[in-house]
């Protein structure tokens, strides 16, 4: 069941929460909705739903046109971040109201949960009660539950928000695995970038009601189309500068950009993640920067190094693999190099308001 959204609209008093927005979901894939708060990343999926109605626009499922068309009638599963659950049923009862609702024979009901509580590894909890689960159990059986009726689609608002981080990343493998296996059009909210990119097989960045990017994980996270998805997608390191002759000029800082020639200097800002950046004891190149470390912070796998730079006046993060960092025996204080893997361009033209 593909999802195309197209030209749509929705205003809340003053507030314009989606501005024109077309997008393409393609039948079995699961995508992620991420933005910031405000962006209209739940709006949207409350729109698709029925829950919403936009103001404008039109929502088609399989090339048929449910705008008009009941929350009910669109068939669609909706998990919630706080699970909804009923809590004075049980696991099975919970599972099961979608089915009673619609007056499933008995034997149906129990054949159906029983598989519902398998394929989300809850066997043995049926006569249990909310309030007796953790929450990470809690989320999967409101996944059950949603997926009990067979929806064409399933539609998840934050389903994690709530959870500790250890849970969530359990979660977020185990629901990549079970869409491996039921291949149902999936979409989700997040403002987690860690989790759209780990489980999403496309990733749609929304600010301002507005679609910034659409593309694969790899795609979105290598070739940010704006400035303001290469800032969101992690820690970055800005460096303002100007173009001419086939370089950035960053102070003493020089950067290959070939696709930009003219001797008429442009202004420009770049780039570069903090694991983009090389820490050497020496200068590399006349692409080399002479910084003073301000601190080290041990961050798992990696040193993260904060850097001084008197010459542009910036300070920098780099991100230094342990065995690295073991080698340099950095100290507070220390004047080292860094130097640029990969830089991305932006013009002034690039930034939107």
């Amino acid at each position: 069941m593909s999802i195309s959204i197209r030209g749509v609209h929705k205003r809340f008093g003053q507030f314009q929460a989606l501005n024109n927005i077309n997008l393409e979901v393609p039948t079995g894939k699961l995508v992620a909705l991420l933005g910031p708060s405000g962006s209209g990343k739940t709006t949207l999926l409350r729109i698709i739903s029925g829950l919403e109605t936009a103001d404008e626009g039109t929502i088609l499922f399989q090339d048929q046109d449910v705008t008009e068309r009941s929350v009910r009638d669109r068939e669609v599963g909706f998990v919630f971040q706080h699970y909804a659950l009923f809590r004075h049923m049980t696991v099975f009862e919970n599972v099961a109201f979608g089915l009673r609702v619609r007056r499933t024979p008995q034997a149906q009901v129990v054949e159906r949960v029983r598989e519902l509580l398998r394929l989300v590894r809850l066997e043995g909890l049926e006569q249990r009660y909310p309030a007796e689960l953790s929450g990470g159990q809690r989320q999967r059986v409101a996944l059950a539950r949603a997926l009990a009726v067979r929806p064409r689609m399933l539609l998840l608002d934050e389903p994690f928000g709530a959870l500790d981080a250890k849970v969530r990343q359990e979660l977020r493998t185990w629901l990549r695995r079970l869409h491996e296996e039921m291949h149902v059009t999936t979409v989700f909210v997040t403002h987690d970038q860690e989790e759209a990119f780990e489980v999403a097989d496309q990733v749609v960045v929304l600010r301002g009601g507005q679609i910034e990017q659409v593309g694969t994980p790899t795609e979105v996270f290598d070739h940010p189309a704006t400035p303001f998805v290469m800032d969101f997608l992690g820690n970055v390191n800005v460096f303002q500068g100007r173009l001419e002759n086939g370089e950035m000029h960053l102070g003493p800082f020089r950067v290959d950009y070939p696709q930009y020639t003219h001797t008429e200097s442009r202004q420009a800002t770049g780039y570069v993640r903090p694991h983009e950046l090389e820490l050497a004891r020496e200068p590399v190149s006349t692409r080399s920067l002479s910084v003073r470390v301000i601190q080290l912070n041990p961050a798992g796998s990696v040193l993260k190094v904060r850097v001084h730079s008197d010459d542009l006046g910036i300070e920098l993060t780099v991100d230094v693999v342990r065995e690295q960092a073991a080698q340099l025996q950095l100290r507070v204080g220390d004047a080292v190099f860094v130097s640029p893997r990969n830089v991305r361009v932006f013009l002034p033209s690039d930034f939107t308001i």
